[in-house]
């Protein structure tokens, strides 16, 4: 047993002494009870310690949803090493990128993912093993992970995890330049957890369901680490599609927390349903509430998704490097539709403007966040760390206003704002116009340079085949300041979307951005 009392390793302990025959996992028709998650756990660190894992070692994991990838995430922290999470759309040399900037010993990666794993392991010197799911050969490189485990006594040595010490390093998406890596401790995560768990009325027999991926900081630690902490019983889904299959899952495991993406609500909330399944959906739906996080929910989604589910659609704000929340709605009267709710119990917040003064309630500015969920730093950089980190302080970059009651409302991207012509147009506003309008299927505005009018917004649009820009543009007239209006619409198939569902507003940008030169 862990000496700490204050690391991720004893939420998993915890759980298992008290629920030892309760279901911790689902997966497919498997079932994993708490007392045989914790003990595969324990049988993998023995294993990783026989591969020259030690305490401060870094481990990439490359793997997709399944418990595989909890087992790994605990065994790694049951020897006080420190997790890599890689997201699983990256390419080779992405990933490759990420074990050689964090100097991985070891990559536990699935099948598909192999050959590149190989290619990795070919040209780094740090590198020693590839543990991977299902693997051909083992030739002491290569290492197949159930084998491994199975021959693998349970890891019983003492080792002390302070709260400060590393869990997770998780790399950022890289907006600009290079991903960097956030280093999380296990402070850092668990008093986010502790503090989520405070916000809503979570129970330890509520089930939730896990279709986000784990290697995203908003699933690992709202789908994975909360359930965990508090005994509940998580299903894990490889994919979000076919949705039916997700629906049927929903039923027969009676879910009852369902955590997503705005683009998931925003399809149920577009759904046709006949009377039937629309009274089948109200009634026989388990379903307690509803979270959306990682990107920003419109409005009109929220308000046409709980008129059809009859079920609360709660925001949540957050960014990779405060483990992930900084505020969560609450599930009661005080919630406000547009807010992503109230700064949790042990985090600050505050808006500044250019100058770094602190505004009044309701002025618009950049969001500061300050508590014990800010990571320590980004990963051999110090600059950087330097750049967003100033007197305690996380400068996000985010645009948010705050009520005099607290409530947080985010406005955007500080880089996403448009100037024109000296007047500050906020993309979120525009956006939350046209997902009024019930052809628009999906939307994203933004900034591009023109050579004679200066800075305009631009709007991108997935519509039904009915929708006229002539149409868009009327409706837009006639709800917007003149210089709020898009310059141009532009309809297109589909939206670039990252892992989590957020829309890259920066490859729409460069694409749009040479045109107007």
């Amino acid at each position: 047993m862990e000496k700490g009392n204050d690391n991720l390793v004893n939420i998993l302990d915890e759980s298992s002494k008290k629920f030892p025959q309760k279901t911790a996992l689902v997966f497919g028709a498997k079932k994993i009870k708490y007392r045989e998650l914790a003990v595969q756990t324990k049988k993998l660190a023995s294993a990783l310690y026989d591969l020259g894992v030690r305490e401060y070692d870094k481990v990439a994991i490359w793997l997709p949803h399944c418990p595989e990838f909890i087992y790994s995430f605990f065994a790694v922290l049951r020897l006080n090493a420190t997790v890599v999470p890689i997201n699983t759309m990256f390419k080779r040399e992405e990933a490759r990128y990420v074990t050689e900037d964090a100097s991985c010993k070891i990559l536990f990666c699935s099948i598909d993912k192999l050959e590149d794993s190989k290619n990795i392991l070919s040209r780094e010197n740090n590198l020693n093993h590839l543990i991977v799911l299902t693997a051909p050969s083992d030739d002491g490189s290569i290492i197949d992970f159930n084998m491994l485990i199975n021959k693998s006594e349970e890891h019983r040595d003492s080792v002390d995890i302070k709260d400060d010490d590393l869990a997770e390093i998780v790399y950022t998406s890289g907006t600009t330049g290079r991903p960097k890596g956030a280093c999380l401790s296990h402070k850092n995560i668990l008093s986010n957890i502790k503090d989520c768990s405070k916000v809503v009325n979570f129970r330890k027999n509520d089930c939730f369901i896990c279709i986000l991926p784990l290697f995203h900081s908003f699933s690992s630690t709202v789908c994975m680490l909360l359930p965990l902490f508090l005994g509940s019983t998580i299903v894990i889904m490889r994919s979000v599609r076919p949705f039916k299959r997700v629906i049927r899952s929903i039923m027969k495991n009676r879910v009852t927390i369902f955590m997503g993406v705005p683009s998931i609500f925003n399809i149920l909330a577009s759904a046709k349903l006949s009377p039937i399944k629309r009274l089948l959906n109200i009634f026989m739906n388990p379903v307690r509430f509803y979270i959306s996080g990682a990107a920003a929910l419109p409005d009109f989604v929220v308000e046409k998704f709980e008129k059809k589910f009859k079920r609360p659609l709660l925001q949540g704000y957050g960014l990779t490097e405060a483990s992930p929340v900084v505020s969560l709605s609450p599930l009661n009267r005080t919630r406000k539709i547009g807010s992503v709710g109230k700064a949790l119990q042990s985090v600050e917040v505050k808006v500044i403007d250019k100058e770094g003064n602190s505004l009044p309630p309701g002025e618009i500015g950049e969001i500061l966040v300050k508590g014990l969920n800010v990571m320590k730093g980004y990963y051999n950089l110090e600059k950087e760390t330097g750049d967003i980190l100033k007197d305690g302080w996380l400068f996000t970059g985010d645009l948010a206003k705050i009520d005099k009651d607290g409530n947080i409302y985010i406005m955007g991207r500080l880089k996403e704002m448009i100037n024109v012509r000296g007047f500050n147009v906020y993309p979120r506003e525009i956006e939350d116009l046209l997902y009024r309008i019930p052809k628009v299927k999906e939307t994203a505005v933004v900034g591009v340079f023109h050579r004679h009018r200066g800075e305009v917004p631009i709007a991108f649009i997935v519509k039904e085949n009915d929708l006229e820009e002539k149409e868009l543009m009327r409706y837009l007239k006639s709800n917007l300041a003149a210089y709020k209006i898009p310059l141009k619409i532009i309809f297109k198939e589909n939206l670039p979307k990252n892992a989590t569902g957020k829309i890259l507003k920066r490859v729409l940008k460069e694409e749009i951005e040479g045109v107007f030169k």
